[in-house]
């Protein structure tokens, strides 16, 4: 059995169309929901959330298309969308009774959790997105030979077919690749949390090729029409990322500036991972937003 957040309860709440998600459930008091990134599993957050749950209920869930969630067939476009995830988070927390909710996200669920924050800002009343830029300001950045840290956003942006196919044919070289060069302290990744995350990713390949699909299609679509619209997060906004900015030739305060009006921006030293290699620095961060 894959490794749980000790004191957790695990639920499988239906959110919309008939998609359930798994979702770990502990603490009590003001509601506090954690979305992992790829190629994760709700697990990332083990340390965060125990501390979490002394004064806050502390929802974890593995996301649409992840985990143990239910990973439906996109036939459109829109089924991975980070509107459609966004809504599922919004539609789990009120199932468990919150219609309002500080929102904390990594890597995809940062994606999930920023367009939580401009489709629902009455729900969301805190966000903190860990190590990435909104979908628009990503493509805007990526340029020349620098952008092939992010080959697997070009390849996943293929048509079906082809992204799928390849990664099936050799599925723990490729996620682990991920969780090997995006890692600075291997030990923060023990064996039985790797295998769990390779374990759940190798069950979900054409449901994450699908989250990045839309990140190369109708996700931009989405943010350009709230760039255009000049729409912005309304709530106090807290961003914690490594300095790869710098690297790409941007501003990373800068770019998040411009979404976010109420913005605290940090730079942090651990690597990607960073809710798993520097919790307390994490938790400090989070803890400061919620006081906001």
């Amino acid at each position: 059995m894959d490794p749980r957040i000790t004191g957790f309860d695990y639920r499988r709440v239906t959110v919309a169309d008939g998609v359930t998600l798994n979702a770990a459930v502990g603490g009590s008091g003001p509601a506090v929901v954690l979305l992992h990134g790829f190629p994760q599993t709700h697990l990332m957050w083990r340390h965060v959330a125990a501390d979490l749950a002394a004064d806050h209920t502390v929802i974890c869930p593995d996301l649409r298309g992840y985990g143990d969630s239910d990973k439906p067939l996109d036939t459109d476009g829109t089924g991975y969308a980070k509107r459609t995830m966004a809504a599922d988070i919004v539609a789990l927390a009120g199932a468990l009774g919150h219609d309002r909710f500080a929102l904390v996200g990594h890597d995809r669920g940062a994606l999930v959790a920023f367009r939580a924050g401009l489709d629902h800002p009455a729900a969301i009343s805190q966000l903190a997105l860990l190590d990435v830029l909104p979908t628009l300001d990503m493509w805007d950045v990526l340029h020349g030979t620098s952008a092939a840290v992010a080959f697997h956003l070009y390849l996943m942006a293929q048509p079906p077919g082809l992204p799928e196919e390849l990664i099936a044919g050799s599925p723990d070289a490729f996620f682990g690749h991920f969780l090997d060069i995006w890692t600075r302290d291997p030990e923060a990744l023990p064996a039985d949390v790797r295998a769990a995350y390779l374990r759940a990713s190798r069950a979900a390949i054409p449901s994450i090729v699908a989250d990045y699909r839309a990140s190369a299609g109708i996700d931009v679509a989405h943010d350009g029409a709230d760039r255009a619209a000049g729409n912005q997060l309304r709530m106090p906004v807290t961003v914690l990322q490594q300095d790869w900015g710098a690297a790409l030739g941007y501003d990373a305060a800068a770019v998040w500036r411009a979404w976010a009006p109420d913005l605290e921006h940090q730079t942090v030293s651990c690597g990607h991972f960073m809710a798993e290699e520097a919790p307390a620095e994490v938790l400090r961060a989070v803890r400061s937003l919620l006081a906001r």
